[in-house]
């Protein structure tokens, strides 16, 4: 990794550049992107590097959006912080708060607010789209499974296509955004039920299961049955089958945000396409891994991931170019 005062001075370089290429002048906003991009960095790997294909003029924007999703989602989760449920609803309640009044006035003083409603500013995101992945954000603090998909689809609708519908208006498109919004939201459900698959012992640690206990049973899965296999550290064949199952459904949905690419801006393009092949290997690992993930975490290799992106990198050079 290098000294970490080096690797500070280039984040800091490359943001000074990236924020030059948005046009983003003043000092305090400047540093709430920087933070964003921080926490990009450091929490989104694999978002991160695809991140790195968009032009420099838009890199900011993302980071915001992922740096406002990041912090709140450590409001929900951190479980080092001590907070009760009440105490983390009322950080959230305080967040929606600011960003409301933030968005009224045009600013904010909030590290990380500050960059999201510049971002919003400039890409005429809908804010409501915000409210929608808090509410999903608070249900975390008070639903620990859901019966059927139909359950979790107001869930997901807030905390997955939402990012996607963010997203949209700072890639762009050559299309009307109406016609690519429906593979914009799948883009983020193919994320989010990635996340849940490749954590599916982490969010029982913190007493969830997104998979719909519906399905569970199909397979003849409960929740002690994965407590079982989280404490013994290996998967059973029918919790192995049902993720099986779980990971093809997935593929699918990352086949229906694939057929959006070609809608967006062309300079955008290789970031998405990117992006989806890299979180798509999560899904390989977890297979290659016979399904492992109760014990231990899966994660593309970074020799893979460089695999992907440093070609990915030179085709998005040649689209900024020609724009095709």
């Amino acid at each position: 990794m290098g000294d970490p005062e080096q690797v500070g001075t280039v984040i800091g370089t490359v943001s000074r550049l990236e924020l030059d290429a948005a046009g983003v002048t003043d000092p305090r906003i400047r540093a709430a992107y920087a933070r964003c991009r921080e926490l990009n960095a450091r929490h989104g790997r694999t978002f991160f590097l695809a991140t790195r294909l968009l032009t420099p003029a838009r890199r900011p924007a993302v980071h915001a959006l992922y740096g406002f999703a990041r912090w709140a989602d450590e409001i929900v989760d951190d479980l080092g912080d001590g907070r009760c449920p009440a105490d983390r609803q009322a950080a959230l309640d305080g967040l929606a708060t600011q960003l409301k009044e933030g968005l009224a006035s045009g600013g904010s003083t909030h590290p990380v607010l500050a960059a999201l409603v510049d971002t919003t500013r400039r890409y005429s995101i809908d804010p409501e789209l915000y409210s929608d992945f808090l509410h999903s954000m608070r249900m975390d603090l008070t639903r620990t499974e859901y019966a059927t998909w139909g359950e979790l689809a107001e869930y997901m609708h807030g905390s997955a296509d939402v990012i996607g519908l963010q997203l949209l208006p700072v890639f762009g498109t050559v299309t009307s955004r109406a016609e690519a919004e429906p593979h914009a939201a799948a883009l983020g459900t193919a994320f989010q039920l990635t996340n849940f698959l490749r954590d599916v012992g982490e969010d029982l640690d913190r007493g969830r299961i997104y998979l719909p206990t519906a399905e569970l049973a199909a397979f003849g899965v409960d929740r002690e049955l994965l407590l079982h296999c989280r404490r013994a550290g290996r998967v059973e064949p029918r919790v192995r089958r049902l993720l099986a199952y779980a990971v093809a459904r997935t593929r699918a949905v990352y086949r229906r945000a694939a057929a959006g690419i070609p809608m967006l801006a062309p300079e955008s393009r290789p970031c998405v396409r990117t992006a989806l092949t890299l979180y798509g290997g999560i899904l390989d690992e977890i297979a290659a891994a016979d399904y492992d993930v109760l014990g231990r975490r899966v994660a593309v290799p970074i020799r893979r991931r460089l695999a992907v992106a440093l070609p990915a990198y030179g085709r998005a050079v040649l689209a900024r170019v020609t724009r095709r």
